[in-house]
């Protein structure tokens, strides 16, 4: 669980039972703190019972958000009562995080007009007249919610990765180490509009790379190869290869480091193989597994999706190609990459071998490849393009199985169940998607398609 801090705001209005948002702000508190995240909140005596009702109220609330700017990841707006839309707005329309619409329900038995909350139809409200203002917000299952019970911690579960995506992916920086392979025209992209997005590409030639492969030496090169080997098996690979990967992930290391980088993409043939006889998969894999985004083929859509799945999840992703039929089962497909998939997301340890494509032609120029199986889990499959300037993602689901794919297979690759898959097929292929996809842990599509529509202004396309 990846610890968020929202801040709390509470709507009121002055013929409502005001007792019942005193009990809100105990109650939505505690909400968070038991789901391991922090808060900030006004003071009681700041406004009226410490809510917002009036536009004077809502623009102290303001004012009280921007100093504490930097501070939260989101806002929760809690409804106890039929909230006064005006001063919300006042309150939340700079906010510039997610907001979360929370609305308490009423009780049969308390109906009467001491006790009734009206927050039902208050929600309406302030909804309305947020997208009036254009305030982007979030509204979840149930309509009305009490914060002490188990569907509003699965809701406050899934804002919090709305929070983390939307946060994350509003400006970040990608690495891109060598040009697109000449053949490779799927993976093309256009910067001009990943920039629009604040998405920003920072460009590196593999020559530079490969010079300094070739002459890097010293004790980081000792203390990268000792991580790597007990990372994965090595146990077949050359002296010679192991070094070479050694110093070719010190050098990917400085690049994460001197540009600040947040993800990369990386040339992976065939220059590597032919000029440093080495082929970088297990090099992505374990950078994949320490947190830091990295695909490969110069694929940067998939390692945008990468990233995003990554935030909301908190866990590492891949990117795979739909690569083979599972049998006669037209929903299984068996999904597979050479190597760089996180050792966390496999069956077993890894085995580091030379890449057979290039073995067969060129013996000896491929060693790097991570074989192995990935192991079940549920996952969420997503990827991108830019298309006339914008940025177009998908996102659905599915779960890798425990089918068995023969040993013969090599590389890391796993069969996935996926429900309806051929029609999805055929909407990837008309709407001119990669020969690849990302997948990340867990059932994240409700979440991505949250932040990428709501927040970050994606375009979203449906193959569901």
């Amino acid at each position: 669980m990846i610890k968020q801090t929202f801040a709390l705001c509470f709507g009121n209005r002055g013929f409502m039972p005001s007792e019942l948002i005193l009990g809100a702000r105990e109650e939505i508190a505690k909400a968070v703190t038991d789901a391991g995240h922090g808060y900030i909140m006004m003071e009681e005596s700041d406004t009226r019972f410490g809510a917002v009702e009036t536009r004077e109220e809502g623009r102290l609330y303001a004012q009280w958000l921007a100093a504490h700017k930097g501070q939260y990841d989101g806002v929760i707006f809690s409804m106890p009562i039929f909230a006064d839309e005006n001063g919300a707005v006042e309150a939340l329309r700079d906010a510039g995080v997610p907001i979360l619409m929370q609305a308490y329900p009423d009780e049969i038995g308390k109906l009467d007009f001491a006790h009734r909350r009206d927050a039902y139809c208050g929600k309406f409200s302030v909804t309305d007249v947020f997208t009036q203002y254009q305030i982007p917000f979030t509204v979840l299952k149930p309509h009305v919610v009490h914060p002490q019970s188990l569907d509003f911690a699965r809701n406050l579960s899934d804002f919090a990765a709305i929070c983390r995506v939307s946060n994350g992916m509003k400006r970040f920086t990608v690495g891109a180490i060598g040009a697109r392979t000449t053949a490779f025209k799927t993976v093309r992209f256009d910067e001009i509009a990943l920039q629009k997005y604040g998405i920003t590409v920072e460009s590196f030639d593999l020559s530079e790379l490969a010079s300094k492969a070739l002459s890097e030496d010293g004790a980081p090169i000792s203390e990268k190869l000792r991580r790597l080997e007990k990372y994965s098996d090595f146990a077949k690979v050359p002296d010679s290869a192991k070094s070479m990967l050694a110093k070719i992930s010190v050098i990917i290391d400085e690049y994460i480091e001197t540009y600040h980088l947040d993800a990369l993409t990386l040339r992976c043939w065939n220059e590597m193989e032919t000029i440093l006889r080495v082929c970088p998969c297990v090099l992505l894999s374990e950078l994949n597994d320490r947190g830091i985004v990295a695909s490969c083929e110069v694929d940067l859509c998939s390692a945008i999706t990468m990233r995003a799945m990554q935030l909301a999840s908190g866990q590492p992703t891949a990117v795979l190609d739909w690569n083979n039929n599972y049998g006669d089962d037209e929903n299984k497909v068996i999904l597979f990459h050479c190597g760089p998939v996180a050792q966390s997301l496999m069956a077993a340890k890894g085995t580091v071998t030379e890449h057979k494509m290039f073995a067969k032609l060129d013996p000896g120029s491929g060693w790097g490849c991570n074989e192995g199986r990935i192991k079940p889990f549920d996952m969420t499959f997503s990827n991108c393009q830019t298309k006339d300037g914008k940025l177009i993602v998908y996102a659905s689901e599915g779960h890798f199985t425990e089918d068995k794919i023969e040993d013969s297979f090599f590389g890391c690759g796993g069969v996935a169940q996926i429900d309806d898959l051929q029609n999805k097929l055929i909407k990837l292929a008309r709407g001119g998607f990669k020969h690849h996809t990302s997948v990340g842990v867990g059932h994240m599509k409700a979440v991505l398609e949250e932040a990428f529509g709501i927040y970050l202004h994606y375009g979203l396309v449906s193959i569901d």
